[in-house]
């Protein structure tokens, strides 16, 4: 098997490994892949796609591609076929291809962080060249909530002066400040650099509401809590569909004077509530492990490990 890299191939070579891909996304985690598998294919036949493929007798049974933001190199996916000349090899392929990325970006030049998340593989499957080059893993659990007429989470009441109103464009630079202040000093800011600051959450928030880097953001289903006495943005969900019944929450945070207000729990009622009346199935989201108190709430409101995965850092 050979390793090359994935700047020579076209969409005609990737397209039967990104088609196997996303049959493995929906039953996995209910995702439909096929809108981030065009957008793969669409870069490959511009040739502008850093990353590798994995080659034999002319036809690729894998690839990993990854991009560069400024200083940080993130690993943006990786896939081996389960099927044909692959089978039972899937996983030495997988760590080769790791290998020439994570070389590649802590070899290029002005690269200080790297980060991944490959949601499809369990965790600990592929850590062996993370851990080797110098990564920090973050454990990380998909929690999936089924959502039916009857969903009625367990709330308390909010605090005088807060009220919900759905997500608006006057929210977007508001919530950068937001997330800044609610992961300082948080495992979360860790795991991705950009809660850091808000420059760092305004491409975060670029990412999800008006580029479609994590399904296609809904603003029916996502909310905002508004200390009404100092009109302050006290909390939010995101939310974003990823397939045409499921929902994914890529937000919740509150404000940590505003914390035990009960203010989660009613974003999540408001958006589930949403949900529920446009018929989604299921609601779902990502919780790293170090933060018990959240995955403490959202076990108590119903949700259920699906998998779990590995997040990655590397700080050069």
């Amino acid at each position: 098997m050979e390793i090359l890299d994935l700047r020579h191939f076209a969409s005609h070579d990737l397209r039967p490994v990104l088609e196997e891909e996303v049959e493995v996304w929906q039953r996995l985690l209910q995702w439909d892949y096929q809108a981030s598998a065009e957008m793969i294919l669409r870069y490959a036949d511009s040739r502008i796609l850093p990353g590798y493929a994995a080659i034999e007798r002319g036809r690729v049974h894998g690839y990993c591609f990854f991009v560069y933001e400024g200083s940080k190199g993130v690993i943006g996916d990786l896939y081996v076929l389960d099927s044909g000349a692959t089978r039972g090899r899937r996983r030495e392929i997988a760590l080769e291809l790791l290998n020439h990325a994570i070389s590649t970006l802590q070899q290029s030049p002005g690269i200080h962080r790297v980060e991944a998340q490959l949601l499809v593989h369990p965790a600990d499957e592929l850590s062996e060249p993370f851990l080797r080059a110098g990564f920090h893993r973050y454990q990380r659990q998909f929690l999936s909530l089924p959502l039916d007429a009857a969903y009625h989470p367990p709330q308390r009441p909010l605090e005088p002066g807060i009220d919900m109103h759905r997500w608006t464009e006057a929210d977007y630079q508001p919530a950068a400040h937001v997330i800044t202040a609610a992961y300082a000093n948080h495992v979360d800011s860790n795991v991705n650099d950009q809660y850091r600051t808000i420059s760092g959450s305004l491409r975060f928030l670029n990412n999800i509401v008006r580029f479609p880097g994590c399904g296609v953001f809904d603003a029916s289903s996502s909310f905002v809590a508004m200390h009404r006495p100092s009109n302050t943005r006290a909390g939010l969900l995101l939310c974003s569909r990823v397939s045409h019944d499921v929902g994914h929450i890529t937000q919740l945070c509150t404000l940590p004077e505003y914390r035990r207000s009960g203010i989660g729990e009613h974003l999540l009622r408001d958006c589930c509530a949403d949900l529920v009346a446009r018929r989604f199935s299921a609601v779902t989201l990502t919780v790293t492990e170090e933060n018990q108190r959240a995955l403490a709430f959202y076990l108590r409101l119903g949700f259920k490990p699906m998998h779990i995965f590995d997040g990655y850092v590397w700080e050069g």
